[in-house]
């Protein structure tokens, strides 16, 4: 990789907090632009409006996702973006190059009753059985991500506001409220929790493993995997489900959009309103309680 790719993802990864997930995806995608331009004897550096439309041709005849190519482009816009910035070209011909039109799939998410049954998926009164039922009541009660889960510590907690401090995309923080099944679940959690301090000393995180050592996002998404299978409910769901059902019932029951985008840490509004999908049912029994005429 030039020395340019490689100061593009050290800007991304110390200016920019991209996690590692992100870099490993922007260097794949750059690496497989410039191994493209490579062919015709260009460097990423000088691609110009042809070459980009080559190359998204090449995409499309290797049959690529929509969602794929729509990354890759967006990799190689913001590595030209960067270009300009720092004087290496005169401009990004790739600002205005249009990605594919993408579907915008309707989020899966669980009914209100799908919900209170999962929560109680959860048995037992030992270590794991407090702490899985005290991550699934966060993740449901804040919607937050199953990193954002994972990268909680002690001192993010406020119970006496019922508050958790969240650390987003791009070490964004927001302030969450939670409710009291969130709350009781946590403590009843905490109190077995202090019984693998010694393990080590001085950990912070809130969720933890047997060994004492704080859960990773995978090991999060493992344990949700394991009650969604569990569960009663036999269509797609993933362990992003849980903020989706969030956002699907604070909306269904009135809170504003604007508000569940604060909530949810998105940046843009329009990321947010892919949870305006309420049901019919929904819709007119809103209507015929709300509508002075209805």
């Amino acid at each position: 990789m030039t020395f340019e790719l490689e100061e593009f993802l050290s800007h991304l990864r110390h200016e920019k907090n991209a996690s590692p997930h992100t870099l490993s995806a922007y260097r794949r995608d750059l690496e497989q632009f410039a191994a493209f331009l490579r062919e015709r004897d260009r460097k990423v550096r000088d691609a110009d409006n042809t070459l980009l439309r080559a190359y998204l041709v090449r995409l499309h005849e290797r049959r690529q996702k929509k969602s794929t190519v729509s990354r890759k482009l967006a990799a190689v816009r913001s590595f030209l973006q960067y270009a300009v910035k720092r004087r290496w070209r005169d401009d990004n011909p790739a600002r205005l190059l249009p990605g594919p039109k993408l579907d915008r799939p309707v989020p899966s998410f669980l009914s209100e009753e799908e919900t209170a049954a999962f929560m109680d998926l959860p048995r037992g009164d030992d270590f794991l059985g407090l702490r899985d039922r005290a991550f699934l009541e966060f993740l449901y009660a804040t919607g937050m991500r199953v990193s954002e889960l994972a990268a909680l510590n002690l001192e993010d907690i406020g119970f006496s506001e019922r508050l958790v401090r969240v650390r987003g995309k791009g070490r964004k923080e927001r302030l969450v409220p939670f409710g009291r099944k969130a709350e009781e679940s946590l403590k009843a959690y905490l109190k077995v929790r202090a019984e693998l301090e010694p393990v080590k000393t001085g950990e912070k995180a809130v969720f933890l493993n047997r060994r004492g050592t704080r859960l990773t996002t995978r090991s999060v998404q493992r344990a949700v995997g394991k009650y969604l299978r569990r569960s009663a409910v036999r269509r797609k769901i993933s362990p992003h489900s849980l903020r989706h059902s969030f956002a699907s019932h604070l909306l269904g029951r009135g809170a504003d959009l604007r508000v569940i985008q604060e909530l949810l840490g998105h940046e843009s509004l329009a990321t947010t309103q892919k949870y305006t999908h309420l049901d019919l049912r929904q819709l007119m029994e809103t209507y015929r309680k709300t509508h002075p005429r209805s």
